[in-house]
């Protein structure tokens, strides 16, 4: 497997760890192998000659330069994207924050402060991940759907999507949502439990809470609850008008 190839393929686009087929994302086995390929093949570098002394990783991943003609804003401050990482024109990252190998960041996006774009991890346009909001890597194992944040979205401050959650397009994540395979997800719209991971177009989602099992007395008469996710309701133009972009930032 020519993984050279296939990381240059990442950086421009023209592969991706997961794609869209007949309206569902697919992972894309072939380029998480050649991944998995590259690492093993690497050997430990210390990357002093790049102007990052004292870091150590493998030789073959080195974190990407950018240049003025990408049109990509890659603030100063601490920020890196991996080798074989896509980020197209009119991203903004802010930093710190780190896009690992193989994850791809569509047009218009941005991805602020302390933020985490995962390895595989798939962002789509014009989409804001806020301050401290985590990206969950799925690498292994090869068939596992990485995490998917499709067009329009807009993921609040700290969230965290993890373990191949796919956030369908406009949906909007509130500040402190976690989302996970082990986190319910409820529809309270809809009246509904979400079991398939995956949100919804258009939902906006809050933290919640929800009792916990009536088998632990103990802990239902201590009046415990457990973290949950909720729809509270679908994008309107409300919804649309407090998440504006600010255009001038640009």
């Amino acid at each position: 497997m020519d993984w050279e190839k296939v990381l240059d393929q990442f950086e421009t686009g023209e592969v991706r760890a997961a794609n869209k087929i007949d309206g569902k994302w697919v992972a894309n086995k072939e380029a998480k192998q050649a991944i998995l390929a590259a690492f093993k093949a690497g050997e430990l570098k210390e990357f002093s000659d790049t102007g990052f002394r004292g870091f150590v990783d493998k030789h073959n991943l080195p974190a990407r330069e950018f240049k003025p003609e990408n049109k990509i804003r890659m603030v100063p401050g601490g920020s890196s994207v991996r080798r074989g990482a896509y980020v197209s024109s009119g991203v903004i990252i802010m930093p710190p924050a780190y896009i690992n190998v193989g994850a791809y960041v569509d047009e218009g996006s941005m991805v602020d402060s302390h933020a985490l774009v995962g390895s595989c991890a798939q962002i789509g346009k014009n989409v804001h991940l806020s301050a401290a909001v985590q990206i969950g890597g799925v690498l292994e194992p090869i068939g596992a759907s990485p995490v998917i944040v499709e067009d329009n979205c807009f993921v609040g401050a700290g969230a965290v999507i993890v373990e191949g959650i796919q956030v369908l397009a406009g949906a909007v994540i509130a500040p402190g949502v976690i989302l996970s395979k082990g986190t319910p997800i409820y529809d309270a719209v809809n009246e509904k439990q979400v079991t398939d991971g995956i949100i919804p177009e258009g939902a906006v989602v809050v933290p919640g809470t929800r009792p916990v099992s009536a088998k632990l007395n103990w802990a239902k008469e201590m009046g415990l609850s457990l973290n949950c996710a909720i729809i509270v309701k679908y994008r309107d133009e409300k919804t649309d008008g407090s998440l504006q972009l600010e255009e001038f930032l640009r």
